[in-house]
């Protein structure tokens, strides 16, 4: 008798450790799929969206991996956009480790290691998600009477040292917090003055749908390495 308890408890334990990890994952796939694809975006953008979906945003609010186009027939690529009854709210999402330095207003940040023994700088992700605004309120008219909301998430293993002069309607997060800020944001507005959200849906999903025409994606990926004009460098 003690041999089949004892039995019975191995059988459960490894039904734990086994079944119910296995059963999360392909929950998790499951719920992911009903807004991106699988292989769309980066592992941290993706852990993101299936947090909102898990705080029960609508799957049908929320878009990944957007690639809005520009007049010049170039792409903005933005990571996430959540369409709220406050307003537009555009994500950009980091990985990064160290200590973050900011300013709203610089071109770039700093990153910093290794307590201060190596610093990297790049491009100031507030600046970068205006850019992604700017690109997508050209695309409709009523966009210029909703409100538009960017959120910069922080994922790794980094810390916001110093930051000065965030704009209004800017929020920048650790990826643990992404909730309170949307429940600021729930709370201090008012509902957007939306004319035609079927028009707004459609832009949206087309953005989408742009972003999985690998031509595009190494269209956007031409026109980011020309902006940097690093192959323009002869040392």
């Amino acid at each position: 008798m003690n041999n089949s308890l004892i039995m019975w408890g191995f059988l459960c334990l490894f039904f734990f450790l086994i079944f119910i990890p296995l059963f999360r994952t392909i929950r998790n796939k499951k719920m992911l799929k009903t807004v991106t694809s699988l292989k769309r975006g980066t592992k941290s953008e993706r852990d993101l969206v299936l947090k909102l979906l898990k705080h029960k945003i609508p799957a049908q609010t929320i878009f990944h991996d957007l690639y809005i186009e520009k007049n010049n027939e170039e792409f903005s690529q933005v990571d996430i956009v959540i369409a709220t009854t406050e307003g537009i709210i555009i994500i950009e999402v980091k990985d990064y480790s160290g200590w973050i330095f900011g300013n709203g207003n610089h071109s770039h940040w700093t990153k910093v290691l290794a307590y201060g023994k190596q610093k990297y700088q790049f491009y100031n992700p507030i600046k970068q998600n205006e850019n992604h605004i700017s690109a997508i309120k050209k695309q409709l008219r009523q966009f210029n009477n909703i409100p538009f909301f960017s959120i910069i998430v922080f994922y790794g293993d980094c810390e916001l040292k110093e930051i000065n002069y965030v704009p209004k309607n800017t929020f920048l997060v650790k990826a643990s917090r992404i909730f309170e800020v949307l429940k600021l944001i729930r709370k201090n507005n008012e509902p957007a003055p939306y004319t035609n959200k079927n028009e707004i849906i459609k832009i949206l999903k087309q953005a989408v749908k742009n972003g999985e025409n690998e031509r595009n994606q190494e269209k956007h990926v031409d026109n980011i390495e020309d902006m940097l004009g690093k192959y323009r460098i002869f040392n």
